[in-house]
């Protein structure tokens, strides 16, 4: 993966593009106004992310695209500001102030209804174990735009870490967080949005550990969490109690550990 800017680049989104590559690792290399099939095949690259205004956007040599969008997250963000409840945040019980711990990050949809519940007083730690969908979600939340103010606070509230779940549980004090949330790539993925199926190329797909909810429930104070495909198997075999969401295809389990 490499990373550059658009064809005629301001001076502020070089200097953006070249500390992204210097925090992630990842090389940056000038566009000098040379189109991204020719950059892939200098650089004998599949990957390209291009730092723009408003974010990233990522090109891959299958012809698909992924940008930076807060997708539904936004959505749900409007809903919250207008006093509506939200499905997530009330099987959790979040509470402005909490801290919360989302395991699965992708693009950050949840964790961005999370910083708006939890507020300035809260804290939203968000890791993501793909180098690619980590660079994505580092790049957004730090300048996407979304046009609502609280939103936009919330987005840059939140702290970005490439790690897999595991390493960073179980580094953790007990009771350190107040709520643990898992949202794995389904094993049986549903119908998907025009912005959910190019993610999927580069996400991890592999099931959740038993371990790592053992050390979930050691880290929370309050709960864990794990959005699912409604009756999906998952829940039993990792012990949450599945919160029915009426006629949604998606569903919520919990463990509550504040009650053991």
């Amino acid at each position: 993966m490499i990373i550059t800017t658009g064809d005629a680049p301001a001076a502020h989104i070089v200097e953006r593009a070249k500390k992204l590559a210097a925090e992630t690792g990842v090389n940056y290399v000038p566009r000098n106004k040379m189109s991204l099939a020719k950059l892939k095949q200098k650089y004998n690259d599949d990957e390209i992310i291009v730092v723009v205004e408003g974010g990233a956007r990522l090109f891959s040599s299958s012809g698909q695209s992924l940008h930076f969008h807060p997708s539904m997250g936004f959505v749900r963000a409007k809903r919250l500001l207008k006093g509506e409840s939200d499905p997530m945040l009330d099987a959790a019980r979040v509470e402005p102030g909490d801290i919360i711990l989302d395991c699965t990050a992708g693009l950050g949809t949840d964790a961005i209804v999370f910083a708006l519940k939890v507020g300035s007083r809260g804290k939203v730690i968000a890791l993501e174990s793909s180098l690619t969908l980590y660079t994505m979600l580092k790049e957004g939340l730090e300048h996407y735009k979304t046009g609502l103010y609280e939103v936009d606070e919330a987005m840059r509230r939140i702290e970005v870490k490439r790690a897999h779940h595991l390493t960073i549980l179980t580094q953790l004090p007990d009771n350190s967080v107040d709520v643990v949330y898992f949202d794995p790539m389904f094993r049986d993925p549903i119908a998907e949005s025009s912005s959910i199926k190019p993610l999927r190329k580069y996400a991890n797909h592999e099931a959740l550990h038993i371990e790592s909810i053992r050390e979930a429930c050691r880290v929370a104070r309050k709960c864990v969490l794990l959005k699912e495909k409604r009756d999906s198997e998952e829940f039993e075999r990792l012990g949450f109690k599945q919160m029915s969401r009426g006629s949604s295809k998606i569903a919520y389990g919990v463990i509550d550990v504040d009650i053991r």
